[in-house]
């Protein structure tokens, strides 16, 4: 298995998170412990879990960990949608997160099915 640190899927996931901190900073202040803390959270689980996985050295448990990041991206798709509708994220910022988040769970989906 290649160090975390070199899987293309780890570098979108940790640009990903960066873009999630500068789109969500101004989001109401009323949100700070609300919607804007739990996308934050959920975006730096991805590449966070990719790298736990991969550093357990077991395939069982780097697959498990690769769904738990998954799931994330799910979760952070459908808190961007909210973000949308409540008019928190600008439609350009929107649509170039959703993409980011959709080229991620496509290239977890691909590595999960490589390991299987």
């Amino acid at each position: 298995m290649a160090n975390f640190k070199e899987l293309l899927v780890w570098q979108k996931s940790i640009d990903l998170v960066t873009e999630i901190y500068k789109a969500t900073y101004t989001f109401p202040k009323d949100e700070t412990f609300g919607l804007q803390s739990q996308i934050r959270r959920a975006s730096v689980s991805i590449p966070s879990n990719i790298a736990e996985g991969n550093s357990r050295r077991s395939k069982p448990d780097y697959l498990q960990f690769l769904k738990i990041a998954r799931g994330s991206c799910a979760e952070v798709e459908t808190q961007l949608i909210i973000s949308r509708n409540l008019n928190f994220l600008n439609p350009e910022i929107y649509l170039k997160l959703n993409q980011d988040i959709i080229e991620i769970s496509k290239m977890l989906n691909g590595l999960i099915n490589s390991l299987k």
